[in-house]
């Protein structure tokens, strides 16, 4: 299977924001099935010492391209110093969230996280879409959240990043069939990154590596997929409700844990 499945999406993949969580699992899953690797974040430090692990771990070279997504010029930086190399996957990671009611939160981070999470998958999936039309094979998947599923009150500004990338993942699944290329959406719920650090009482938490390796394993299955069971029904059953009583049951439950 890993044979089969490098030569579907190898021999290189794309990472982006690869230093932390979800994105570390995902290069170091792929460089345990083989896979070179180019790995993108702003944390240049964590990406060399990962590459220097992943090299003594699994033999695999890797190429750092420290890369800012906040900045909107940054996914053409990482096309251009891509060029020449065999892409076969695009993981499409990087990603931040902000939490609390939408008048509350700062205006200019809002701004940054529709660019970080909305502005580069866009322009990456752009770029690299005609080179894997070339190829004939290949993957793209996109790292979006069960927020993107519905709109969640107290995440307003999040949840529609989040169904953005959703609806571009689930656009061009519909677009590549029949190209050789795949494309899966990744929808987590509470994962066990830095983003969950300190939030107490957190069940049904999932580890970045069994996401990562989930993902990979279900990449010809899309358009979507939530890799645990407990968000799975969880916002199945919240979708198959009249929307008015699922978002209003929803920002009932979200005031009671504010205590508000």
């Amino acid at each position: 299977m890993t044979d089969r499945f490098r030569e579907h999406y190898g021999p290189v993949a794309l990472v982006t924001g690869a230093s932390s969580g979800i994105g570390l699992a995902f290069a170091e899953e792929l460089a345990a099935r083989g896979f070179e690797l180019v790995l993108t974040a702003r944390r240049t430090d964590r990406l060399d010492a990962l590459a220097e692990r992943l090299f003594s771990s699994h033999g695999v070279r890797t190429t750092v391209v420290g890369a800012d997504l906040g900045d909107p010029g940054t996914p053409t930086r990482i096309l251009e110093e891509t060029d020449g190399i065999d892409i076969g996957l695009v993981v499409s990671n990087a990603g931040f969230n902000i939490k609390g009611a939408f008048e509350a939160l700062d205006a200019a981070a809002m701004a940054r996280m529709l660019t970080v999470n909305c502005h580069a998958p866009m322009q990456l999936a752009h770029g690299l879409i005609p080179r894997l039309r070339a190829r004939g094979k290949g993957g793209l998947l996109f790292t979006a959240s069960v927020e993107g599923l519905i709109g969640c009150p107290y995440s307003a500004a999040y949840s529609a990043t989040k169904a953005l990338v959703v609806a571009l993942g689930e656009a061009l699944w519909g677009e590549m069939l029949g190209t050789g290329i795949d494309v899966l959406t990744l929808c987590p719920g509470a994962t066990d990154t830095e983003a969950t650090a300190g939030m107490e009482g957190l069940a049904n938490l999932q580890s970045p590596a069994e996401v990562a390796r989930l993902a990979l394993d279900h990449i010809s299955e899309g358009p979507t997929f939530v890799p645990h069971a407990h968000y799975r029904a969880m916002f199945e059953a919240l979708r198959a409700r009249p929307r008015r009583e699922a978002l209003a049951g929803m920002a009932e439950g979200m005031r009671r844990l504010a205590g508000n």
